[in-house]
């Protein structure tokens, strides 16, 4: 027996970008609903270390694009949507960290001194006098230099909590079977179809989105897609508890200007409440490929060179790999926005980088009122909650399983 459903939108995908939409369309009075495979927030959104960044690391290298300067208003639409006040209301996610710093060593100073002091940078990051130094950097026993960014941190668990919560209703695990996409009969136009258990359901949409991260390159497949290509840009996360271990967010810079920093910390719970220091930047990317132990001890070496006052000896370490997934562009860099392409009723999108979610729904809601997209006054027919299982809300890593 074969269930029809209609509806406006079916977004494919439960990280940031796919939840960030769901809210956007259904506040804007569109039916959407959206199915994820594995595990709402459990792929790249809860990989991330939660950074809400405004591009400084694309201004260290004197790139000041279009997207760069787009992406410097991310963290004050952020901070609005998190006062309740923006777009998104996001109040109840918790902030981990309201300003975000950098720690350069001496050899830096004068070049970042005369480069922050540019017209395109004043007033966007303060150096922070010694006395005014959190606690943990008043300890030092290194000379450097503190500066404070207008970056800030959320935790990603309750930011998937806050944005799942209110479309619970609307959220679905997709089955194991291979999703299928056919021409409606009437034009190019696409409809989905799935099969659960002793259900064959037909779904017809105004707009399919795929916004699933790495299983977009699936789902272009399955569609039939011409493009685009995809790409993947692996890391090799490390993270490590211990009693008593201080709060700490911080880039740490080398002796150039780059795009990474040779460390990036931040700092987060888990469940028993331990305080987990997890480690990205430039580890991170060129830890891909090396064993556990390798990479372990790659980070116990870096963090003793670079806080020397703090001993992680008795800590508990953990790596896990994650794959960043874009768009394929050009000498196969990183896209600097938020990206979307059409084909037909289907549109293949990727926020990029966490910052840029609230971004690539304005592009999202933007193309639907361009192609008078209009939402629908008649409810479905049928119910899809009485025939598919609810979304399951995801975890980050340090909550799964003990480390080693």
């Amino acid at each position: 027996m074969t269930l029809r459903y209609s509806t406006d939108i079916v977004i494919f995908g439960g990280g940031i970008a796919g939840l960030w939409l769901l809210n956007s369309l259904r506040e804007a009075g569109y039916q959407a609903i959206l199915f994820e495979r594995h595990t709402i927030g459990g792929g790249q959104t809860l990989a991330s270390q939660g950074i809400i960044h405004g591009g400084l690391k694309y201004a260290l290298q004197g790139s000041l694009t279009g997207a760069a300067q787009a992406i410097a208003a991310m963290p004050e639409r952020w901070r609005q949507c998190l006062a309740g006040e923006g777009d998104m209301d996001l109040r109840g996610t918790q902030v981990l960290c309201e300003h975000y710093y950098m720690w350069s060593g001496p050899s830096m100073r004068s070049k970042l001194k005369s480069f922050l002091g540019s017209k395109s940078l004043r007033g966007r990051v303060d150096t922070i006098r010694r006395a005014e130094y959190p606690e943990f950097f008043q300890q030092a026993s290194v000379k450097g230099t503190l500066y404070q960014l207008p970056d800030f941190v959320v935790d990603g668990e309750s930011l998937i909590d806050v944005l799942a919560g209110r479309q619970q209703a609307h959220l679905f695990s997709l089955p194991d079977q291979v999703v299928e996409f056919a021409s409606d009969g009437f034009s190019d136009a696409r409809t989905m179809k799935l099969t659960h258990r002793e259900h064959d359901i037909e779904i017809s949409a105004q707009r399919f989105i795929f916004a699933a991260g790495e299983g977009n390159k699936g789902l272009i497949n399955a569609a039939g897609l011409g493009k685009p290509q995809t790409q993947v840009r692996p890391l090799n996360m490390v993270y490590l508890k211990m009693p008593e271990l201080p709060q700490l967010f911080v880039h740490c810079i080398g002796d150039s200007f780059s795009l990474t920093p040779r460390l990036t910390v931040t700092s987060h719970q888990d469940e028993s409440g331990e305080t987990v220091w997890y480690l990205g930047g430039d580890i991170a990317e060129t830890g891909v490929g090396k064993t556990d132990a390798g990479q372990i001890d790659r980070a116990r070496q870096l963090l003793c060179e670079l806080f020397p006052w703090i001993d992680v000896t008795a800590a508990e370490w953990r790596c896990f790999t994650i794959n960043r997934a874009e768009p394929k562009v050009e000498n196969e860099s990183r896209p600097d926005d938020a990206y979307f392409t059409k084909e037909e009723n289907i549109l293949v999108t990727w926020p990029t980088k966490l910052t840029l979610a609230p971004a690539l729904s304005d592009q999202i809601l933007a193309d639907l009122r361009k192609d008078k997209i209009i939402p629908s006054i008649a409810a479905p027919e049928i119910t899809l909650e009485a025939i598919l299982k609810p979304a399951v809300i995801g975890a980050p890593e340090w909550h799964l399983g003990t480390t080693e």
